[in-house]
Formats: structure tokens, C-alpha cells, sequence
């Protein structure tokens, strides 16, 4: 009898441990791909968003990156691949990605980082209640091309002829007319400097800005030229050419300044909105993010190597110095 009740008892433990593993082993770790032109600001704010909520990568969340290196065609491809991939959630900032992860997946829920005015394209019915698969967070990175192009006025007063350094897409061909509209209010001329995706002759394009009396450049927000931002700053500095960009990081690599908001900061916010969905709210019911707060960052080094001395109430100004 007493054996009868141990084999009982055992039985009893060793389904206990079974039913306990089993349930171990169906508790799914959710997995995220990432679609980025490579590991820099918008990763690690990402990253950091996700440890202040407690997720550890490996552990109770997988995240699978994507980069396109700066050849923007290929982001929709990886789009593709991490769709097939059946992952439970899309982080994406490239516009061509987002439009792929939109009409590749009804299902997937897609947390978008993007330049681009949401509702005007069709991403999403409204900012409140965006409906579908997608919301997320809108940059304003449009709006802010007047006061670009205010503060390059501000810092240098005598320019009058602004080159906008963009690669030879319809898309950056739409931005240009953007900002042609915010240069009549300041009274400076634009010249379009395009480069293409394919083999980019930065040399070249510097060669042309020069011969069309080209004094100061707007760096238009793009994998391309963040891809290639080094190279850019470079050229730029040794044409003597101020430089102001949509984008931080740019600065960081060597332009003169940049007005916008903090990357980062955005993309540790979409990591808020992937932990909203993993614990059950729908994307349609998440009203898309607008940034209230905006950086203006001035490289005082490179400044110097090009000989600017910047106006003391301009420099007052600043966010962020890097000397």
C-alpha cells in the first residue's frame, strides 16, 4: 500500500514538472524587427526604451535588426524578409519601408518613425485614431525647414544663395519644392544638388555647388547622405561651406548645425508603443505622437575650421555645443 501511494505521489511530481516545463515552453518571447540605415542614434534610443521597461534582449524579447547601409531601394526587401519572418511587431522609419510593411501586412502591428506627414500620405486615417496596423510618431521634420533655414541666416547673414543636398529621388524632389516655399520668406535663393544612390560622386556635387555660387548647404534627412555624413562633413569643411542639417548626428560627424528633434528620444518613445501593444492595445487605438521638444546644435570646432564666427545671441541659442 505505502509503495502504491510513493509511485502515486511520484507520478503526481513528475506530471507537475512536465505541465510546468510545458507551460515554460508556450510562453512565446515576443519578436520585433527593426528596419534602420544603420546602428546609430535611432538603435540605441531604442534600445534604452526598452530597458527602462523592463525588457531584456535575449531573455523576454527578441529584436531583429535590419539595415539598409544607406541604399534606401533595399529597405523594402528587409521589410519583406522580417514579414515572412512572421515577427509580432514592425519598427520602422524609412518611408519605402513603411509603405512596404503597409501593404505587405494588415495583421502586423507597425510603429513608424517618419519625416513624412502621416495622414496627407494615407498611412493612417488620423494622428488621434490613426485605424489599420500602423501609428507611431511623426518627426515634423518638414515643418521645421523655415527655421533652418532662419537660423543659417542667423549665423551667417551674408548668404544668399542655399544649396539643398539631397539624393535624386522624386521624394527629395518634392522636398526641395518644400523648402523653395521657406526661402522666399528669408529672402534666400536654393540650388538643387542631387546625388545619386548608385556610385555617389560627393566630389562632384561639391564641384557644382561651387561653380553655382553655392554658399552654404541644407542637408536634406535621407540613408544616403547619413550613410555617407562623414564624407559629407568633410567635403564640406574643406570647401568652406556652412552646413545645416535635419539631423543631429550629422553634426556630431562634423557639419556646423543641425535643428530638429532628438532622435533618440523618438525611438526610445516607440518603444513605448511596442510594450503598449505586446500587453493588448490595438495600433488603430494609439493616436501617433507629435514631438513638442526641438534641438538646435551648433558644432563650434567645425565652425572654426571654416573660419564662421558665429554671433554670440546665435550661439546663446543652442541646445547643444560641441567645441
Amino acid at each position: 500500500m505505502r509503495k502504491k501511494i510513493t509511485v502515486l505521489a511520484l507520478g503526481a511530481v513528475l506530471f507537475a514538472l512536465c505541465f510546468s516545463a510545458e507551460a515554460q515552453q508556450s510562453k512565446k518571447i515576443p519578436r520585433i524587427g527593426f528596419v534602420s540605415g544603420s546602428p546609430g542614434p535611432d538603435v540605441q534610443g531604442f534600445q534604452h526604451g526598452l530597458r527602462e521597461l523592463g525588457y531584456v534582449e535575449g531573455k523576454n524579447i527578441l529584436v531583429e535588426y535590419r539595415y539598409y547601409e544607406g541604399v534606401t531601394e533595399r529597405s523594402p526587401s528587409l521589410v519583406t524578409e522580417l514579414v515572412q519572418f512572421k515577427v509580432d511587431i514592425l519598427v520602422v522609419s524609412q518611408l519605402a519601408a513603411i509603405r512596404a510593411a503597409k501593404q505587405l501586412t494588415r495583421t502586423i502591428p507597425i510603429v513608424m518613425v517618419t519625416t513624412a506627414d502621416p495622414v496627407a500620405i494615407g498611412l493612417i486615417d488620423s494622428l488621434a485614431r490613426p485605424g489599420g496596423n500602423v501609428t507611431g510618431i511623426t518627426l515634423l521634420t518638414r515643418e521645421l525647414n523655415g527655421k533652418r533655414l532662419e537660423l543659417l541666416k542667423e549665423m551667417i547673414p551674408t548668404i544668399s544663395r542655399v544649396g539643398v543636398l539631397m539624393p535624386d529621388t522624386v521624394a527629395a524632389g518634392i522636398r526641395f519644392k518644400e523648402y523653395e516655399a521657406s526661402a522666399r520668406a528669408v529672402k534666400i535663393a536654393l540650388q538643387s544638388l542631387k546625388i545619386k544612390n548608385q556610385n555617389p560622386d560627393f566630389d562632384s556635387l561639391f564641384q557644382t555647388a561651387a561653380k553655382e555660387g553655392v554658399s552654404a548647404l541644407t542637408i536634406v534627412r535621407s540613408g544616403l547622405l547619413i550613410g555617407n555624413r562623414k564624407q559629407i562633413a568633410d567635403l564640406a569643411i574643406k570647401n568652406r561651406l556652412p552646413s545645416m542639417s535635419e539631423l543631429g548626428d550629422m553634426v556630431e560627424a562634423g557639419a556646423l548645425a543641425s535643428y530638429s528633434t532628438n532622435e533618440g528620444e523618438s525611438f526610445r518613445r516607440a518603444a513605448v508603443f511596442v510594450d503598449k501593444i505586446l500587453k493588448g492595445i490595438k495600433a488603430a487605438d494609439l493616436p501617433v505622437e507629435q514631438p513638442t521638444k526641438f534641438e538646435f546644435v551648433i558644432n563650434l570646432k567645425t565652425a572654426k575650421q571654416i573660419g564662421l564666427a558665429i554671433p554670440p545671441h546665435v550661439l546663446a541659442r543652442a541646445d547643444k555645443i560641441i567645441r
